[in-house]
């Protein structure tokens, strides 16, 4: 498990800062398989999982809802038969936030 799987989201508002190019980068090495793209202006990251079927994506979604529930920081889940794609940003601030980073790598860790 990476070292921002470990770690714990921190309460941030609409005054939070964005990360810095320079953060995004070094926070994106931590979870090299998810996208990071923009939509209607805002950056997020974007990662689809592949399951043998509906039953199994639909456990994983449940897993996931966990962990958001657990650290109040909650993703866009597009459930599928045999896939689920997760997408992590920070809505109060329209874009990325360190907490993103560390969502995907605990969804990363659910999904292994």
């Amino acid at each position: 498990m990476s070292g921002l799987a470990e770690q714990h989201c921190e309460a941030c508002n609409a005054s939070a800062p964005k990360v810095t190019d320079e953060e995004k980068r070094s926070l994106h090495k931590g979870v090299q398989d998810w996208e990071i793209l923009s939509v209607d202006g805002e950056e997020q990251l974007r990662r689809a999982f592949k399951f043998k079927n509906f039953a199994q994506a639909l456990a994983f979604t449940n897993m996931v809802g966990e962990l958001a529930e657990g650290e109040n920081h909650h993703p866009a889940i597009l459930l599928e038969y045999g896939k689920a794609t997760i997408s992590w940003w920070t809505h109060s601030i329209g874009g990325l936030h360190k907490n993103d980073f560390i969502m995907a790598a605990r969804t990363d860790a659910a999904y292994h």
